[in-house]
C-alpha cells in the first residue's frame, strides 16, 4: 500500500506544529500552590538570570506529537497543519518525513512564521511561553481515515473547528479523539459543543477538566461523569504522578502510573503520549481498560528523554514494558 494514499490512513492528527526552545534555568524558586492550586516559578525581576543550556526541538505540539506516536506504534499516519515558509517550517517537515508521517496535508504559508515556543525548565517541570501564528485554517480532503485526532490550535481557529465538524458529519464512520489545547479550552465547551458531542475518546488532566467544566470538583470519577455529559463516549483523565482514570460510561477505572526507571528529565509531552497511545490502542481494537494500560507506559518513556518526541516507543517496545509491568499495574474499578 502507498503510505501517502489518503484513502489508506489509520490516524490523522489535526493541530498546530511548533519548534520548542528548552531553556534550562539555574536559578529560580517555586512558590507553594495558591488557592487556585497553581504553583508559581519566580525569578529576580530586572536581573540577569543564568541558564544552563538551550535545546531546540522541532516538529512538536500536541497533535504533531500524537501523529509521531501513532506512526511509531505502527499506524499509517498523516498530519494536518500549517507552517511558515521559513527555516523552522522546513525543519519540521523533514522531521515528519523521517518519522514516516504523511505531510501532504501540511500547508506552507508564504510570508508567515512557523510557531516557535520557549520552554522554561526548572527541575523536571516546565512553563511554556506560547504564541500561535494566525494562519488561515482550511480543512483539506483527507479521505476517510479510521481516526482523527484533534488538539491544540490557535485562537482564530473557531471557523476551522466548524469545518472539521461538517467534515465529520458527512463521514460518520470516522472516529474522533479530542485532546483540547490551551485556546480550545479558552473558547469554551459551548462554542465547541459539536466537537465534544462527536468525540469517541476525550482526554485531559484533572486541572483541565475543572477548567473545562468550570467546577472545583476534585474527584476524577465525578469529573469524568460530567465530561461524558458533554457527549464523549470514552473519557480519560490523567492526574500526573498520581495515576490515570478512564470511563466508558458504564464502568470507570483507576490505574497507577507506570514506575519511572529513574527520575524524570522533563514532563513535556507526557499527556500527549498518554492520549495518543490510548487512541492507538482503541484503533487496534483494544477496549478502554486495556488502552488505559498502554497510555502511561509511553508517558513514562517520554519523561525519560528531553522533549516530547525522543522517548516515544515502538509497539514492540511498549508491549515489552507491558509484559514486565509490576503486579499492581492493573486497572481497578472505581
Amino acid at each position: 500500500m502507498d503510505l501517502f494514499n489518503k484513502k489508506n490512513y489509520d490516524f490523522i492528527g489535526i493541530g498546530d506544529i511548533v519548534t520548542d526552545a528548552f531553556i534550562k534555568l539555574k536559578e529560580a524558586t517555586v512558590e507553594k500552590a495558591d488557592d487556585s492550586g497553581y504553583k508559581k516559578i519566580c525569578m529576580r525581576f530586572g536581573d540577569k538570570i543564568p541558564y544552563e543550556e538551550v535545546i531546540i526541538i522541532p516538529a512538536v505540539g500536541n497533535s504533531a506529537n500524537a501523529s509521531v506516536s501513532a506512526a511509531r506504534l505502527g499506524l499509517k499516519t498523516a498530519f494536518v497543519s500549517n507552517i511558515g515558509d521559513d527555516y523552522y517550517g522546513l525543519e519540521c517537515l523533514n522531521v515528519l518525513r523521517q518519522e514516516k508521517v504523511g505531510i501532504e496535508f501540511v500547508k506552507i504559508n508564504k510570508e508567515k512564521k512557523t510557531n516557535y515556543h520557549y520552554v522554561l525548565m526548572f527541575g523536571a517541570e516546565r512553563t511554556i511561553l506560547i504564541k500561535h501564528e494566525e494562519f488561515d485554517y482550511e480543512m483539506p480532503d483527507i479521505g476517510e481515515p479510521r481516526w482523527i485526532y484533534i488538539s491544540s490550535l490557535g485562537e482564530n481557529s473557531l471557523d476551522f473547528h466548524s469545518q472539521i465538524e461538517k467534515y465529520l458529519k458527512d463521514r460518520p464512520n470516522i472516529k474522533l479523539a479530542f485532546q483540547p489545547g490551551t485556546f480550545q479550552m479558552k473558547l469554551g465547551r459551548e462554542k465547541l459543543k459539536s466537537i465534544y458531542e462527536r468525540s469517541d475518546a476525550f482526554f485531559c488532566n484533572r486541572e483541565e477538566a475543572q477548567k473545562i467544566l468550570e467546577v472545583s470538583e476534585n474527584d476524577p470519577k465525578k469529573l469524568m461523569q460530567m465530561l461524558q455529559g458533554l457527549g464523549p463516549k470514552i473519557v480519560a483523565v490523567t492526574d500526573g504522578p498520581s495515576g490515570a482514570y478512564a470511563s466508558d460510561g458504564n464502568k470507570a477505572w483507576f490505574l497507577p502510573m507506570y514506575p519511572d526507571p529513574k527520575p524524570p528529565i522533563n514532563r513535556t509531552g507526557a499527556g500527549d503520549a498518554f492520549s495518543s497511545t490510548f487512541t492507538v490502542a482503541l484503533a487496534l481494537g483494544k477496549g478502554p481498560e486495556e488502552a488505559l494500560m498502554w497510555g502511561p507506559i509511553n508517558s513514562m518513556s517520554v519523561v525519560q528523554k528531553m522533549g516530547a518526541r525522543a522517548g516515544l516507543l515502538k509497539q514492540e517496545e511498549l508491549l515489552q514494558y507491558l509484559k514486565n509491568a509490576p503486579a499492581d499495574y492493573k486497572p481497578r474499578l472505581i
